[in-house]
């Protein structure tokens, strides 16, 4: 990894420590989360995983990885 630095207007900030803290993870892995899926490419039209991270309390491990889970699994069933 290559450290990086950026500046946050505060309130964004606090939010967005709040927001991590939520989900029981640092500032950093959520910045490197969002950042992250922000570059990914968008899903067609129709693809199920669209409807993945309606539902997600961040409440357990289960409720966290269920979007990686599931599309690992609807992955496999079709061979990819």
């Amino acid at each position: 990894m290559t450290r990086t630095q950026i500046s946050m207007d505060r309130e964004v900030l606090r939010r967005a420590r709040r927001k991590a803290s939520e989900q029981r993870i640092s500032l950093a892995e959520y910045v490197r989360r969002l950042v992250a899926a922000d570059l990914e490419p968008p899903l067609p039209p129709g693809d199920v995983r669209r409807i993945f991270g309606m539902f997600s309390s961040g409440g357990s491990d289960i409720a966290r990885d269920k979007d990686k889970m599931l599309s690992e699994a609807i992955l496999k069933l079709h061979g990819k």
